[in-house]
């Protein structure tokens, strides 16, 4: 292995003199690749901490674009970026970081068809996606592949970490979580929320993860829930057992094709009957007389709205139909068209005879009819 610059030494010199880590944690750590799934709210912090860190190559996959609701907690990114690749922005603010690092731009959507192609090649995995199709892709390929997962998520004010690595000995995603939830049955993160700094704190035990199974120090988190409450600041720990009947990391099934599993969360029940934004652009000009549902908390209704428009909140649809017109056609909007679409099945079975729910809600107005209207 090529020796380390003057620089280098300079910059990791307080990493060196731990003796735990020493020179062979800092050789180990840049002769690592790591791809990390996600430049988003756990992606970004763990993203800028490896790299401050000397991973040698790192591989940043994120299809989307920079929105201006994403930077409360996606560090890896300031206002300027808003527009940009998620993916280049990412390598950008990397590279500036530390110029020691190679930063792979990966703008391609991840998916159980690409899983092997894109992990493949790659010492382990940092999964910061937040949606089940990625999630399942991810861990199918990390196990056939036989390298280490490092999953984080939040909820709100709670966060989870753990590494899903049945090379190891521990469990891999399958045997806590076998199948995705129903569509529209768990929310992302816009449509329950998230307090920035939460991701934050879970993207650094996801990096603080990833150094310690490349260098071999520690104990890593494998058959190992590590539970966070951000509101009570308390860590919980759960142990984690493989499931000997499990469909990805069971004997004979490791090697079973990747499949899609889950949907996203803008995704909704195709027995839903729903409207585009352009659609539902042409109804308002037109004049023709029409309910618009906005099923959103009270807090996003003052951010951004459309007038006019019938507030019920989506847990008090069910008490207060009877403010809603049953005579005209009811198009019903939320932020990005889960809620809308659990409240127009709703009407549906209540009998109300025309009613659709708004493809994209109102980050798809914002993005796609006026962008005077903010996305939050």
């Amino acid at each position: 292995m090529a020796d380390f610059s003057q620089a280098e030494v300079a910059r990791y010199a307080r990493q060196m003199a731990m003796p735990e880590f020493g020179r062979a944690g800092q050789e180990r750590l840049r002769a690592a690749r790591m791809l990390l799934i996600g430049a988003g709210g756990l992606g970004s912090p763990a993203a800028i901490y490896l790299a401050a860190a000397g991973v040698g190559t790192m591989g940043i996959a994120d299809p989307d674009d920079v929105e201006l609701s994403n930077l409360h907690r996606q560090i890896l990114h300031g206002t300027s970026d808003t527009g940009r690749s998620k993916a280049e922005s990412a390598r950008e603010r990397l590279r500036e970081v530390n110029p020691h690092v190679e930063v792979i731009a990966m703008k391609e959507r991840f998916s159980a068809a690409n899983a092997m192609d894109m992990i493949r090649g790659w010492d382990l995995v940092v999964d910061g996606s937040d949606n089940f199709p990625t999630r399942y892709a991810s861990n199918d390929a990390c196990v056939r592949l036989g390298i280490p997962n490092v999953y984080g998520s939040v909820w709100r004010f709670e966060g989870q970490v753990s590494v899903f690595d049945p090379a190891r000995g521990g469990p891999c995603y399958r045997c806590i979580s076998p199948h995705a939830p129903e569509p529209g049955t768990v929310p992302g993160c816009a449509e329950a929320g998230v307090l920035g700094v939460l991701p934050g704190l879970v993207g650094m035990l996801q990096a603080l993860e990833a150094m310690k199974l490349v260098t071999g120090m520690g104990d890593p988190l494998v058959g190992r829930l590590l539970h966070i409450d951000g509101l009570k600041m308390k860590f919980r720990e759960f142990s984690l057992r493989r499931d000997p009947h499990c469909a990805r990391c069971s004997e004979g099934r490791k090697n079973l094709p990747i499949e899609e599993e889950g949907t996203a969360c803008t995704v909704v029940n195709p027995a839903t009957k729903e409207i585009s934004v352009q659609d539902l652009a042409g109804v308002r000009k037109s004049g023709v007389p029409h309910v618009l549902l906005d099923v959103r908390e009270e807090w996003e209704l003052a951010a951004a709205r459309l007038e006019p428009c019938v507030h019920i909140p989506l847990g008090q649809v069910p008490a207060r139909m009877q403010e809603i017109a049953r005579d005209v056609p009811v198009y019903v909007i939320c932020h990005a068209g889960v809620r809308s679409a659990a409240a127009a099945k709703l009407l549906a079975e209540a009998g109300f005879p025309r009613v659709h729910s708004v493809r994209g809600g109102i980050a798809a107005w914002s993005r796609e009819i006026d962008a005077s209207v903010p996305a939050y």
